[in-house]
């Protein structure tokens, strides 16, 4: 799994954004689940990549919920 980028997340409507944290969350169940079976994981960065998604999507939850707006980011070498 890669991990999502903000903007991905923040496009997304208010139901897509919590069917993606419940399907990422269920994912990171079941790797805790074979972790602690003492079988080791397919991909050991998986667990740290569905954390971050959980986490960022989260936030974009949280900005919404608060009213926050977010300014798109300017693109990297764009300027001077």
């Amino acid at each position: 799994m890669t991990l999502l980028r903000m903007s991905e997340l923040r496009a997304l409507p208010e139901e897509e954004l919590d069917r993606k944290i419940s399907e990422i969350e269920n994912d990171l169940l079941r790797e805790r689940g074979v972790a602690a079976m003492g079988g080791a994981p397919p991909s050991p960065g998986r667990m740290r990549a569905l954390r971050t998604n959980v986490a960022r999507a989260l936030t974009v939850r949280g900005e919404r919920r608060r009213g926050v707006v977010v300014a798109p980011r300017a693109k990297a070498g764009a300027g001077a």
